[in-house]
């Protein structure tokens, strides 16, 4: 996978069209973004005519959503009018999947400027250009509207699609002119989008040249000229004639995932920022959910009521890593979108000091290895870290500006509250799997029966025999917070060190949080309030000092305090996804442990139906969410909004697979911690 970095944004000459309206044009490629005759009508007749999507649009009747993919964003021009053209057409209930890759990503005012032209997509432009992400490789999903969503493939067209987990059903092979942009136009770029093709998915594109002809047809598509628009005579349209098989799963046939099935009626166990952020996510989709705690939304780890949204990024390059940060960057689209006036958060920035030489060492490689948007992340002096701060920091620090702090239990209870999900205060007891779904043994006795079952129960997420073999961690963190006086200085930002502490909220100053591993007890305990004070007067001493000048009982007596119990995983990354079969992957791939590079032909058995989010730790408001997308993109049979790769990483069963190659048999079994 390529660095984390930022990616250029392209140089453009804005030029009249024949209305009079600003055009831009690529000065990097010579070429225009859109016709300047009609760029709009043009879009139309090559791609939404050339895939016959107003009437696939008005047939569709699947419960997924009908998908679109494109090799180059652009302007956005192609994919609003998809939008609009899928608003005009589509019944009621249906979906729209909207997949796209940029290399060159428009940065936020010339993508407005560009779409300005047509004041009938004006509603659709604001949607897209408020959800605009900063130019970071990856994927970047955006929710259009209800039922629309977007996902932004940041990068390389085919290296971007050949990371692509998902399926697609009409294609807009789209980009500057092979002639000026050969780059793009690459076997690979053909290949891939074969083997993401789903049976009969159609392509259009504006050129005719041989390259893309032979490309084409070399992959197993079908291609016709068909006539142009404008001043072009011809263009291509056409279907794949038959997909190629996923060869990816080669050396890792155990990820290979179970296949799609009914996901009407789904359960989900565990009412924390993990199970709350799932629920919603199915029931957005149009999934009738139930949700089950032993006690209410956010009664947990989830409970505090401030919390900071913020990761910490490894200095070199690893998929954890990459999943941190694409997390944290989808939280603040996401919650930009749920809570537009931010009475349950704040994108106040997170500061992480670099309180010794160590860290400043470790701030610096990371500087120097990732040089991503300075609206993601960046360096700042002593001076910049106390000016954003509002108080002497002492230390340098990375400022990530998109952070911030969140109220995790009234978003739990906010989201428990989303049309389509029925709450209901019981213990699962017992899961049963059915010939066409689950069964639910409640604590009072009653069952209730689903197609599909998510547990969400940190430290418990293993306690059922399906998931035994999961190791977990329970690791106790209390955070303590004193009440400070009406005129006492605030933060700027959350500051973080060995600890976190955001601004004040409601009068009170929260700051924490202890990190005890293998301590399930949730008690306030007066120990952990005096590591959280030394931790805070360690990290900013002078904010202290003008605290308790001021007032403020900065003494265990004088603080209140609460305890969770979070989960955490041996490699300190969330579990998402398919809950694998632990005795069949035992016997199926027990020839690992002679053998690494034996890998049998044989795919993944899971438990169909059974999921899991867990093991969020300490950084949930980062990951949580974008785990529940994957489950909920998984479930009703979407692209997923990771890449492959990442999707992997995040596997449920990545560690029987290691302990089979380590020949660790039947230790995962034993489990790390928690087993009830």
């Amino acid at each position: 996978m390529p660095p984390l970095a930022a990616l250029e944004s392209p140089r453009l000459d804005w030029q009249r069209d024949d209305t009079g309206e600003e055009a831009p044009r690529s000065a990097d490629f010579d070429d225009v973004y859109f016709s300047r005759h009609d760029g709009r009508a043009e879009t139309e007749h090559v791609f939404l005519g050339g895939n016959r999507l107003p009437e696939r649009f008005a047939s569709w009747r699947e419960r997924r959503p009908f998908v679109i993919g494109e090799t180059g964003f652009g302007t956005g021009l192609n994919m609003l009018c998809a939008w609009a053209c899928f608003n005009a057409h589509a019944a009621a209930g249906a979906r729209l999947h909207l997949v796209s890759t940029e290399k060159f990503p428009l940065d936020r005012e010339d993508l407005a400027r560009a779409l300005a032209i047509w004041p009938d997509l004006a509603r659709h432009a604001e949607a897209l250009v408020a959800q605009w992400p900063e130019p970071v490789a990856g994927v970047h999903r955006l929710r259009l509207d209800r039922g629309v969503t977007l996902d932004l493939h940041f990068g390389d067209a085919a290296e971007r699609l050949a990371l692509l987990d998902g399926r697609v059903d009409a294609w807009f092979l789209d980009g500057f002119a092979p002639s000026k942009n050969p780059e793009m136009w690459q076997p690979e770029l053909f290949e891939a989008m074969a083997a993401r093709s789903r049976p009969g998915a159609t392509f259009a594109t504006f050129t005719c040249a041989g390259v893309v002809k032979r490309g084409l047809k070399a992959a197993g598509f079908a291609w016709r000229k068909v006539p142009g628009f404008g001043r072009k005579r011809e263009m291509l349209a056409g279907e794949v004639a038959a997909p190629t098989e996923d060869a990816r799963r080669d050396g890792t046939p155990w990820f290979t995932p179970p296949p799609a099935r009914p996901s009407h009626r789904v359960a989900v166990i565990g009412a924390g920022i993990a199970g709350t952020s799932v629920a919603a996510a199915l029931a957005e989709r149009g999934v009738v959910v139930t949700l089950f705690d032993r006690e209410c939304p956010g009664a947990g780890a989830s409970g505090n009521a401030q919390g900071a949204l913020y990761v910490k990024l490894a200095a070199e390059t690893n998929h954890q890593s990459r999943v941190y940060l694409a997390g944290l960057l989808h939280s603040r689209r996401w919650l930009s979108r749920l809570d537009p006036g931010q009475s349950l958060w704040s994108p106040c920035g997170v500061l992480q000091l670099a309180l010794n030489e160590k860290e400043q060492a470790r701030q610096a490689r990371f500087l120097e290895r990732h040089p991503l948007p300075t609206g993601v992340v960046e360096g700042a002096s002593v001076e910049q870290a106390t000016e954003r701060a509002g108080v002497d920091t002492e230390a340098p620090a990375l400022d990530y500006p998109q952070a911030g702090w969140v109220r995790p239990r009234a978003l739990c209870q906010r989201l428990a509250e989303t049309p389509g999900i029925a709450f209901r205060q019981a213990e699962v007891i017992r899961l049963t799997a059915e010939c066409d779904g689950w069964r639910l043994l409640l604590g009072d006795g009653t069952t209730l029966d689903v197609d599909q079952v998510v547990i969400a129960t940190a430290t418990l997420a293993n306690g059922f025999p399906q998931t035994r073999t999961l190791p977990l961690q329970p690791v106790r963190g209390q955070v303590s917070r004193v009440r400070l006086a009406p005129d006492a200085p605030g933060l700027g930002r959350v500051v973080c060190a060995g600890g976190y502490v955001p601004p004040p909220l409601d009068g009170w100053l929260t700051f924490g949080a202890t990190f005890l591993p293998n301590d399930a007890d949730s008690g306030v305990r007066e120990s952990d309030h005096l590591a959280n004070l030394a931790e805070l007067e360690r990290t900013l001493p002078a904010y202290v000092a003008v605290l308790r000048d001021g007032g403020a009982d900065l003494t265990p007596s004088g603080l209140e305090g609460r305890a969770g119990v979070r989960a955490a995983s041996p490699d300190k990354s969330p579990y998402a996804g398919p809950v694998p079969d632990a005795e069949a992957w035992q016997e199926d791939y027990a020839e690992l442990a002679r053998d690494a590079t034996r890998i049998p032909d044989i795919p993944g058995r899971h438990h169909d139906g059974l999921w899991i989010s867990a093991a969020h730790g300490s950084r949930g408001l980062s990951s949580a969410p974008l785990c529940a997308e994957l489950l909920a993109s998984r479930i009703c049979d979407e692209p997923l909004p990771l890449e492959q790769p990442l999707v992997d990483h995040l596997h449920p069963g990545r560690r029987l697979i290691r302990d089979l190659v380590q020949g660790k048999h039947g230790s995962a079994a034993a489990g790390v911690g928690n087993s009830s």
